[in-house]
């Protein structure tokens, strides 16, 4: 079982210096990776399953924040969770993950994309709502095909993308291509997990059964499409009180992975929870 820890701007704010100490406490704890959240745009009345999003929370984007992140750090993975494929265009996209791949040393690979679920948000980047699963689809496809597309160039042909001899460099640090973990609640986001994703980052207020059954959803689909079902690894959120047994118990079920969602009323406390949680897990000695 890994753990990794997400930072949420929203509830700590953008202050520079408290995300720096945040990120390198995190590194000496013995934490995998840092993930951060992802918004656009947003608006009064934005809304979705966890309730009304305030218009004012801060987000950054989470690709130049990773940057800043992996500059004061040394060993701490990259992550999103999630960020919202259908609203970035793949070719632009995939520079900017390989260009903070190679600047970190190889660290931006805990990449997990999703489909975001705020209609005025695709509708401020130009996107039609009702195709973002399918153009997250074609982007995955994209993605692959520059990184792993050589001198040559490559091309592809979709409903969305469209492109003849393109060459894509930098590659990643010393792979062909980046991982990529799909996010979300829904067995559409499951069964998208097996197909291509390299990992399945389950979110949303989901009981034990609906959680069993889109996992299996994700490694039925991957078997199908002639991958390796047991490679794909399974994420899940967890809290800083979770205990030993639960995550027991969470890794009988298969899951891989455990991104903190960390909050406290300040820095100091945050970072006294975030020991804690290590020390319980003995993350410092992994």
């Amino acid at each position: 079982m890994k753990f990794a820890i997400c930072y949420s701007t929203p509830f700590n704010g953008t202050d520079p210096d408290r995300l720096v100490t945040f990120a390198r406490h995190a590194e000496r704890c013995g934490f995998e990776g840092l993930y951060l959240q992802d918004h656009i745009v947003l608006y009064p009345g934005a809304s979705y399953g966890a309730g009304e999003l305030p218009p004012t929370l801060p987000y950054f984007d989470p690709l130049d924040c990773l940057s800043f992140v992996a500059a004061a750090t040394q060993r701490l993975l990259l992550g999103t969770g999630v960020l919202l494929l259908p609203y970035r265009h793949p070719v632009v996209l995939a520079k900017r993950l390989a260009t903070i791949d190679v600047l970190s040393g190889g660290r931006m690979r805990l990449l997990t994309v999703g489909l975001g679920a705020l209609p005025g948000e695709a509708q401020a980047v130009g996107v039609d709502f009702r195709t973002r699963g399918r153009r997250a689809d074609e982007a995955i496809d994209v993605l692959r095909l520059l990184w792993s597309g050589g001198p040559e160039g490559v091309g592809y042909h979709g409903e969305f993308y469209d492109f003849d001899n393109l060459c894509s460099y930098p590659k990643p640090f010393e792979v062909t291509e980046l991982p990529i973990h799909v996010g979300g609640s829904s067995r559409a986001a499951a069964r998208r997990a097996g197909l291509r994703g390299n990992g399945y980052f389950a979110g949303g207020m989901l009981d034990e059964a609906e959680r069993a059954v889109q996992i299996e959803l994700a490694r039925k689909a991957a078997a199908e499409a002639g991958r390796d079902p047991a490679a794909l690894e399974y994420t899940r959120w967890g809290s800083a009180d979770l205990t030993v047994e639960r995550a027991g118990q969470l890794e009988e079920h298969g899951v891989t992975r455990i991104v903190v969602n960390l909050t406290a009323a300040t820095a100091a406390e945050q970072h006294d929870k975030m020991s804690q949680f290590a020390e319980r897990f003995d993350l410092a000695t992994d």
